[in-house]
C-alpha cells in the first residue's frame, strides 16, 4: 500500500516555522545589543559635547575674570559702555543652565554669550575669539 501525505499537511511548515523563530530571536538579540550600544554611543557623544560646551564657557569666564581684575586695579580701565557689556556677559554666563543640558534654550543662550563677547572684543578693538580645542588625529574622545 502506497502511503501518500494528507492534503492538509504541508511538509515545509516546520522549516517556515523554524525560519520565523530564528528571525524573531535574531531581531530580539539585535535590538537588545543595539540598545546597549546606542546608550554607550549616546554617553560618549554627551561627554564630548558637554566637555566642549564647558570649555567654551570657561574661556569666556576666564576672559571676564581678567577684565574684572583689571577693573579692580583701575576703575577707568574700560569705558562705561564696555563695563556694561561685561556685566551683561557675566549675567549671561551665570544664567547658563549647566545642570539642565536638555533645556531648549541652551543654543540661544550660547549664541547670546558669543555675540556679547564679540561686542566686547569689537569695543576693545581686540581680535580674540574662541576657536575651540585643538584636535589631534590620535585623540578620539
Amino acid at each position: 500500500m502506497d502511503q501518500q501525505p494528507k492534503d492538509d499537511i504541508d511538509i515545509f511548515e516546520p522549516t517556515v516555522t523554524l525560519d520565523q523563530t530564528h528571525y524573531q530571536e535574531g531581531y530580539k538579540n539585535g535590538y537588545d545589543d543595539g540598545l546597549v550600544s546606542g546608550k554607550e554611543d549616546g554617553r560618549q557623544v554627551g561627554l564630548k559635547m558637554g566637555f566642549q560646551v564647558g570649555e567654551e564657557l570657561g574661556f569666556y569666564q576666564g576672559c571676564l575674570d581678567v577684565w574684572m581684575s583689571a577693573i579692580r586695579l583701575d576703575q577707568d580701565a574700560f569705558s562705561a559702555r564696555v563695563r556694561k557689556n561685561m556685566e551683561q556677559l557675566a549675567a549671561l554666563l551665570s544664567n547658563y543652565p549647566l545642570s539642565d543640558p536638555e533645556n531648549n534654550q541652551v543654543q540661544d543662550m550660547m549664541e547670546k554669550i558669543r555675540m556679547k563677547f564679540r561686542v566686547i572684543m569689537a569695543s576693545l578693538g581686540a581680535k580674540l575669539d574662541y576657536e575651540g580645542r585643538p584636535t589631534s588625529s590620535k585623540e578620539d574622545f
